[in-house]
């Protein structure tokens, strides 16, 4: 069948269709939506957003620090590099059961202008989004693998 065969209804349901899957391939990206969320937290501590960095927190990482001031001073304390990251990009990144887990290397210049390597473990919620749920720091600069 041609196109030129086809009725008006035909075509606007396979442009439809088309416009669907790719919004759904767009979607079903774990590793970009996972950077996504990242990106957005970094930014988040960068501006001393507190509230907003505590919302990409997993439902685990809440049950930890109960509220985004616990939650806030802990990141100080312990993720300086991150909290007042410099230049970052991201490097190998690893699906773990489809995606219900992406694990995302993100080497990152802390304000010392050391170099890092954190580990973010990205767990997928009931809804389809991903939050933080742990962070781990390397001292090194060199992709490695996960």
């Amino acid at each position: 069948m041609s196109l030129r065969s086809m009725s008006a209804a035909s075509l606007a349901l396979l442009a439809l269709s088309a416009a669907a899957l790719a919004d759904s391939a767009a979607a079903d990206d774990p590793v970009a939506d996972a950077q996504a969320i990242i990106s957005d937290q970094i930014a988040a501590m960068k501006a001393e957003d507190a509230s907003k960095a505590y919302s990409f927190a997993s439902p685990g990482i809440r049950g930890l620090f109960p509220d985004e001031k616990q939650f806030f001073e802990m990141v100080k304390k312990n993720y300086e590099a991150i909290f007042h990251a410099g230049n970052y990009a991201f490097g190998r990144s690893k699906l773990v059961g489809g995606g219900e887990l992406v694990l995302q290397e993100v080497m990152i210049t802390g304000p010392d202008g050391k170099d890092w390597t954190a580990i973010y473990e990205m767990r997928q919620m009931d809804d389809g989004s991903y939050k933080v749920n742990g962070v781990r720091m390397l001292k090194n600069t060199a992709s490695t693998g996960i």
